[in-house]
């Protein structure tokens, strides 16, 4: 009995052992598979494949032609300066180790792209980057018989764009999309535009909120970094912002805002309540006009932008339209002033003059007691002396009153009657010369 439960234990291990061998022997089979990566459905052709190294291993560059979609910029950012795109993006490269007979191609599951080799391509300047996974990740491989590979991909990515905001909004943005190998160099990929121009499609039909895509054009370049010499391709697009919406949101209302302003020159100077309240709510206007101009970009932006300089001439000139009525008021102030001092004066210089009059009758009748006779008209004051530092003041009090009188206004009202004129001709003048140099230069 002992015997036969021994007998029946090592039959167990016996086929233990025969299983754990047939289960190796299948797993070193799947191991020699992915040692060959060979493609499933392709065993024969892809015997050997390696997927790790590049056609042409150690002889002639990979020729990696180039072709792009545009399908759509969502966002061109200045505060971050950059832009967000989703781009269609294909690429050609042939493979000898494909090639099989016929004239047909194959279109593989995306998911097989792991059994070949692919381009390391990498977007120059981008921020971030994803590939789109719904429903599963949009890529596409397909073979054809003279081992040509055809790999496509759906990407969107956030590109660093350089920007000069000194014209704006009446600015032009050029753009670029750079795409280079990361890890080999010239000597073992060379990147090319598959038909020039006409690779890169989507880009005039695009409808941008802000802007309009002016012109585009491809060029192919080298860039020399520590590691090697690479082959870029770029793609160059210009971006023309539209204007107009900036007219309706801010050049529009600053203007009117200055023409309000001209209206208290219609105003009376006796209405100072009406024309302070016109000039205080002008200014006030401009000045949240101006700070609204500015939230949509950066604080750390150090560009004088044109849209800052119109605002800042709009500003002046309604600024300036209240210094023109507190000139005007000052000087009807003034005038009025000068008015009662000049009466005033007229009524000291008669009591001067009689009491010089009855000083000089005394001094007579003094003087007669010591038999010493004056006559009436012939008085000499010659004798009389002044001091030189009374000299200095006297000389000095004159020629301020002269300097004073020179820049007093005499007619306080032709202050208005000349601003009515000037202010609207300066205004357009500068107008000319602002739209003239922004946009022709």
């Amino acid at each position: 009995m002992q015997y036969n439960y021994l007998h029946l234990i090592f039959v167990c291990l016996c086929l233990l052992t025969q299983r754990i061998h047939i289960l190796g022997n299948q797993l070193g089979t799947e191991s020699n598979r992915n040692n060959k990566l060979s493609l499933p459905g392709f065993e024969n052709l892809t015997a050997g494949y390696n997927k790790f190294l590049r056609p042409n291993f150690g002889g002639e560059p990979v020729q990696i032609a180039l072709t792009l979609d545009i399908a759509s910029i969502s966002s061109i950012s200045e505060s971050n300066m950059d832009y967000t795109a989703t781009i269609y993006l294909r690429q050609r490269w042939t493979d000898q180790r494909l090639v099989f007979n016929g004239n047909k191609s194959f279109t593989l599951d995306a998911r097989l792209v792991e059994f070949l080799w692919v381009p390391d391509t990498y977007i120059v300047e981008s921020k971030k980057s994803f590939l789109h996974e719904v429903t599963v990740g949009n890529r596409l491989i397909r073979l054809f018989s003279n081992g040509t590979v055809l790999y496509a991909l759906r990407i969107t990515t956030t590109v660093a764009c350089n920007m000069d905001l000194s014209k704006y909004p009446m600015d032009t943005q050029m753009c670029k999309l750079q795409l280079e190998s990361w890890g080999y160099d010239g000597n073992d990929v060379e990147f090319t535009w598959l038909r020039g121009n006409d690779s890169v499609r989507g880009l005039e039909n695009l409808r941008l909120a802000q802007y309009t895509v002016q012109r585009y054009f491809t060029l192919v370049t080298r860039s020399q970094q520590e590691t090697g010499n690479y082959t870029r391709l770029i793609l160059q697009f210009e971006l023309r912002r539209n204007v107009l919406y900036f007219i309706l949101e801010t050049y529009v209302p600053s203007t009117f805002l200055v023409v309000l302003s001209w209206v208290s020159f219609w105003i009376s100077l006796d209405s100072v309540p009406a024309r302070t309240c016109i000039g205080v709510t002008t200014v006030l206007s401009m000045t949240t006009l101006m700070i609204g101009s500015r939230t949509s970009l950066p604080n750390t932006n150090c560009f004088i932008k044109a849209i800052d300089v119109y605002l800042g001439i709009c500003f002046s000139f309604v600024f300036g339209a209240l210094l023109e009525y507190a000139i005007a008021h000052y000087s009807s102030l003034q005038q009025l002033a000068a008015k009662d001092m000049g009466t005033s004066k007229e009524v000291e210089e008669v009591n001067i003059t009689n009491i010089i009059n009855s000083s000089i009758s005394s001094f007579k009748r003094k003087i007669s007691f010591a038999s010493i006779e004056l006559s009436n008209d012939n008085v000499n004051y010659s004798d009389l002396t002044m001091k030189t530092s009374d000299k200095f003041k006297f000389v000095f009090r004159d020629k301020m009153g002269r300097i004073v009188d020179y820049f007093t206004i005499q007619n306080p009202s032709n202050v208005d009657r000349y601003s009515k004129l000037l202010f609207p001709l300066i205004f357009m003048l500068v107008n000319v010369f602002y739209w003239a140099y922004y946009m022709y230069f």
